[in-house]
């Protein structure tokens, strides 16, 4: 009988994170990745040859962009407050519309599965198409101005609001809603005193970073002709006037960072 050692040192056993089975299926997934990106690649009939001087072009757009023309300021800060305006109107307008509809996209306080269906429908509808498309559609209705822009933000945003918001009605405490129900409270109760207080630090979470990311898509509504600074931007850049482009991307930036600083600053104060 051979000694432990020796059985030991003739088999010895080795640590390995993943078994034969996996490792094969962790190497087909990446060979399938690369595939599915030359595939891709090959498919897009990219003209290669304008790389090779990209580099060069890069520098002289920077070159061009430098120094801002601040003198254009005057021109551009209308349009500027009309982008943040028109990004707040459109998130008003999604409060008002995506609130009750996340009570229907919820399973446990849709009346009807038909009620439940509707609003799954909006929720999928209004998030699967581009604000750029929104707002090509209420250009048509509407006519170029801020008016398209507000609907385009806000049909954009619906989506997104109430999903998170039926997400969050799914989620309560069903013990405040069982206690008003024993009590003989009618559902507008249950839903009023039950289920709204829990869910409302959600939903004043959710508008607020909404609109946090709705100030940065209303910067290129303009480029369709609905409204904001995009107009001034798409202008600038047909006539290849770089320095008054950096500017607005400037002036931008700074909205953007503010913003994103409120809106921070909201959702830390509400949680």
């Amino acid at each position: 009988m051979s000694a432990p050692g020796t059985l030991k040192a003739r088999y010895p056993q080795v640590w390995r994170k993943y078994t034969p089975g996996q490792s094969a299926i962790k190497w087909a997934w990446y060979a399938g990745v690369v595939f599915v990106a030359v595939w891709s690649v090959r498919n897009l009939d990219i003209p290669w040859f304008y790389f090779l001087d990209a580099h060069v072009q890069f520098m002289d757009l920077g070159r061009r962009m430098l120094p801002p023309d601040w003198t254009y300021t005057d021109v551009v800060l209308n349009p500027l407050l009309e982008t943040i305006h028109i990004a707040t109107l459109g998130t008003i307008v999604t409060f008002f519309i995506a609130f009750p509809v996340a009570f229907l996209a919820a399973r446990n306080t849709t009346p009807n599965v038909a009620a439940w269906l509707f609003g799954k429908f909006i929720l999928v509808s209004t998030r699967s198409i581009n604000t750029i498309v929104w707002a090509l559609i209420f250009v048509a209705i509407f006519g170029p101005g801020p008016v398209a822009g507000i609907w385009a933000i806000a049909f954009r945003s619906i989506g997104f609001v109430a999903k998170l918001i039926a997400e969050a009605i799914e989620e309560i405490d069903h013990g405040p809603v069982e206690a008003i129900e024993a009590t003989g409270g009618s559902r507008l109760q249950v839903l009023l005193m039950g289920v709204l207080p829990q869910v409302l630090p959600v939903v004043y979470g959710t508008i607020v970073y909404r609109w946090d990311i709705n100030i940065r898509e209303s910067t290129v509504l303009g480029f369709v002709g609905a409204g904001g600074i995009g107009i001034e931007l798409y202008s600038s850049i047909n006539q290849f006037a770089w320095s008054q482009v950096s500017l607005m991307l400037a002036l931008i930036m700074i909205v953007v960072v503010v913003s994103e600083f409120v809106s921070a600053t909201v959702r830390n104060r509400i949680t």
